[in-house]
């Protein structure tokens, strides 16, 4: 039996292996086909990924074909140029992870998990500087859960996994995050 699959869907089928191998990334054309842009240093999946005020699109964190991103890599694709450049790299690696654009620019990444297990910590992106530094940390590890910016200002992490002692629970509980204080509260 043979199997037969159109051109596009080929296409499409490639796209996706390249931008988890790290070959290539995709992108929609303006006359809404895709196509081939440059490749990320490092193939990684389950990131994040944060379009940027400044146009830019933060990746960060992920797993590689060697697991967990030693590094707690991140890097910058430029829409502009289709080029990619590393960026700085966060303190923790992690996977799973939310990332949340905040009103003044920066880039909240929360939880997620890695070798150690489910983090409550959190960081934030500078992009001006390129940098990380570390903000409040939640009251419980958060995994595979959701990021929600508010009205407000605050964002709202929601739900998720947390693992203890090999026990999976699923969580019910959110917190809120302020950006004023960098810390977090119970909702």
């Amino acid at each position: 039996m043979m199997l037969t699959i159109s051109k596009s869907r080929f296409f499409l089928v490639f796209a996706l292996l390249a931008m988890l191998l790290g070959f290539a990334t995709a992108s929609r054309a303006a006359d809404g086909t895709w196509a081939v842009t440059g490749s990320m240093a490092s193939g990684r999946f389950a990131h994040t990924a944060t379009p940027l005020a400044n146009g830019k699109v933060l990746v960060a964190g992920g797993y590689a074909n060697s697991g967990f991103l030693a590094s707690a890599s991140a890097e910058l694709y430029d829409p502009a140029t289709g080029t990619w450049s590393a960026t700085g790299s966060m303190a923790d690696a992690r996977v799973q992870a939310t990332a949340t654009l905040l009103a003044n620019g920066k880039v909240l990444v929360a939880g997620g998990a890695n070798n150690s297990g489910n983090l409550a910590s959190a960081e934030l992106y500078d992009p001006a500087t390129g940098t990380w530094s570390a903000t409040g940390s939640m009251a419980r590890g958060h995994y595979a859960h959701t990021a929600t910016p508010l009205a407000n200002g605050k964002v709202l992490v929601a739900g998720g996994i947390d693992a203890i002692n090999g026990n999976i629970e699923y969580l019910a509980s959110a917190e809120l995050y302020d950006p004023a204080t960098g810390t977090w509260s119970a909702t």
